[in-house]
């Protein structure tokens, strides 16, 4: 069990210094968007380690979450081709993988590369401690548009449950990166949209459950575990990106009371 004092904490700290001193099989899932190795700026030198060195910094922080995941525990983990592989051996050989999900970004085509085709996507790895892993589908299902319904009218398609509720998700997520002109966009080069979150959280943390985020960033998965009722525990080593987290939090909670006062 994890304490009541570290729920709903973020913490301004290394995380590979702060994740040995969670309890073991306290954490009910890790979304984790760690440096991808492509020279982004984020206040350090967390993003220009070399190959190498990023390989074995990425295997250090896998093997301290892992033991915190509960044998319902699953894995969410941002990354790049260029080292999906590597990583996604890494964990197949200690974990189950699920999925791995392709994210479109949708990026316009404005030029680009000559010498190879344009890189517009991000590799998502979904790993489970156990085949026990939880997974609420429905929570997550995308509902088919009154044409689509329509057209299965035939009486072997009335009353099926997948036609009412909405088909799954398939594994690749065409969301569009996050543009200055959003207005859920933060001060943070790789800010990930809540739509992506969201989905993560809701189908693999059940409610009440406990979500951990290595590398917080602009804290959308906090947004995300408080829009719907998840606990959280967060780790962001940059003071400017923390104090950008508390802020987003302040906000979501201000929002939430002023939605509950007008209703």
């Amino acid at each position: 069990m994890l304490p009541t004092t570290w729920l709903n904490q973020v913490l301004n700290q290394d995380a590979l210094e702060g994740i040995p001193h969670l309890p073991d099989a306290s954490i009910d899932l890790v979304i984790a968007d760690p440096p991808y190795g492509l020279g982004k700026d984020y206040g350090n030198d967390s993003d220009r380690r070399n190959p190498e060195e990023l390989l074995n910094w990425t295997y250090r922080w896998i093997d301290l979450v892992l033991p915190k995941l509960k044998p319902s525990g699953s894995l969410y983990i941002f990354t790049t081709w260029r080292y999906s592989p590597e990583i996604f051996i890494y964990l197949k050989q200690r974990m189950i993988m699920i999925n791995e999900i392709i994210w479109d970004r949708k990026v316009p085509s404005m030029g680009g590369t000559t010498r190879r085709f344009t890189s517009v996507h991000d590799t998502i790895g979904l790993f489970a401690k156990t085949q026990q892993y939880y997974f609420d589908l429905d929570s997550v299902r995308i509902p088919y548009d009154p044409q689509t319904k329509k057209a299965r009218s035939r009486s072997i398609f009335v009353g099926k449950k997948w036609l009412e509720v909405g088909y799954n998700p398939k594994d690749v997520w065409s969301v569009s990166r996050l543009h200055r002109i959003h207005n859920e966009r933060e001060n943070h080069p790789t800010q990930k949209p809540l739509e992506i979150i969201e989905r993560m959280v809701k189908a693999s943390c059940p409610r009440g459950g406990v979500v951990l985020d290595p590398f917080a960033g602009s804290g959308t998965t906090i947004a995300a575990c408080i829009l719907h009722q998840r606990n959280y525990i967060a780790f962001e080593i940059n003071p400017q990106y923390y104090q950008i987290i508390l802020k987003r939090i302040e906000k979501i909670k201000r929002e939430s009371v002023e939605q509950s006062r007008e209703s």
